[in-house]
């Protein structure tokens, strides 16, 4: 899982579903990882969300999205 430092110390991220598919309402796929960061920037997503977006490949729709961000979904609620 991917891990991110804040002051010193690492937190490991992890997304709502709910949370991704807000970020990415509006997606007209294929879209790659670059276009997806914008597109969730846009919608007002988590900078780490964005950031996890950016290095996606190219995916296909919302359900390759999932799959690709499976080690980082299920966080706790905002």
């Amino acid at each position: 899982m991917r891990e991110a430092a804040w002051g010193g110390y690492f937190r490991t991220m992890a997304f709502q579903v709910t949370e991704v598919q807000k970020a990415l309402k509006g997606a007209d796929y294929p879209m790659d990882g670059k276009a997806l960061s914008a597109l969730a920037k846009k919608n007002g997503a988590d900078d780490d969300l964005v950031d996890a977006l950016t290095g996606l490949r190219e995916v296909d729709g919302p359900n390759t999205v999932m799959k690709e961000l499976k080690d980082h979904l299920g966080g706790k609620p905002a």
